[in-house]
């Protein structure tokens, strides 16, 4: 079931038309499907709802309004429901950045090519990782997933260095960690994790900061051969990190493993990170307007 719109009136809908509907969560899910370009309905009420109902219902209403837009694309094993931008709040993400908003035609172009998008399932996977942060932080006080930026925003912010899957900053109390995600999904030969490194070797010595690259890797197996490959080719001048699902769901949580340092694992928060001296190549520590929820927060605090 590709994206449609054909059941609502977007076209002679304007975000005036539809404000006094609107509230901050909803502004919220905009910048969120704009910066990641898709999300299922699982990760928005994780993160934003405390009722799955409540928030089926509130995106099937910003869905009728012809704010966001959603398909399923009917594949073998899970079938989420993925939501994404629809005209409207690409145009309000648009226009709050200072950008030229978006035509019906090229909302749609860029709908049509999420769901076509043979890299589905691993921006998925992608960003269940920084969900799984969030959710952390929901329900444990002094925690904060500060930072959230998709493989695009990554790159350009380090001079298209480099080009991980994404980066993040992690708070615990006065612990903050900055970090490069890069998710494995087992389709490619081991030395090609490896290879990636290079990259980031080289944004280290032109005055990157030194954020610990992390390897979210689908078996215990996979792991132990990447290590095994790691212990071949030393990084000196890196922190590579590692987890799988046995060593448990929470990337907050003990279940990484630094290469080098045998096999006791560390929470995200007692990875070594260090932002760096400031300059083109070091954004530096997280600021209130980097937060992913800044606009909830904003009207709650």
């Amino acid at each position: 079931m590709p994206p449609t719109t054909s059941s609502r009136s977007t076209a002679t809908h304007s975000l005036i038309d539809i404000s006094h509907r609107l509230r901050p969560r909803d502004y919220t899910i905009a910048f969120l499907l704009d910066g990641h370009t898709t999300l299922t309905t699982e990760h928005l009420t994780s993160i934003l709802f405390t009722n799955s109902t409540t928030c089926r219902h509130r995106l099937q209403l910003l869905r009728r309004l012809g704010f966001i837009d959603r398909f399923i694309r009917n594949r073998p094993g899970a079938n989420p429901m993925c939501w994404l931008p629809g005209l409207l709040s690409a145009r309000y993400t648009a226009l709050a950045l200072g950008d030229s908003p978006p035509s019906i035609k090229a909302v749609r172009e860029r709908q049509d090519r999420v769901y076509s998008s043979a890299t589905l399932d691993h921006l998925l996977a992608v960003n269940d990782v920084f969900v799984s942060l969030l959710v952390h932080a929901r329900h444990r006080p002094g925690t904060a997933l500060t930072r959230w930026w998709s493989e695009r925003t990554t790159a350009a912010a380090f001079g298209h260095r480099i080009k991980p899957d994404g980066h993040g900053v992690w708070t615990d109390g006065s612990q903050e960690t900055g970090f490069f995600l890069e998710l494995d999904r087992g389709t490619e030969p081991i030395r090609r994790l490896v290879d990636k490194l290079a990259s980031h070797r080289k944004l280290r010595a032109e005055g990157g900061p030194q954020y610990p690259i992390l390897f979210v890797l689908p078996s215990r197996l996979r792991e132990q051969n990447l290590h095994r490959k790691l212990a071949e080719r030393p990084e000196p001048t890196l922190i590579v990190a590692t987890t799988c699902p046995e060593s448990g769901p929470e990337p907050a949580g003990p279940v990484w493993r630094l290469a080098g340092n045998g096999r006791h694992r560390l929470t995200l928060a007692d990875l070594p990170s260090s932002h760096g001296q400031p300059g083109p190549l070091t954004p530096g520590p997280a600021g209130p307007d980097d937060h992913p929820l800044r606009l909830i927060l904003d009207a709650t605090g």
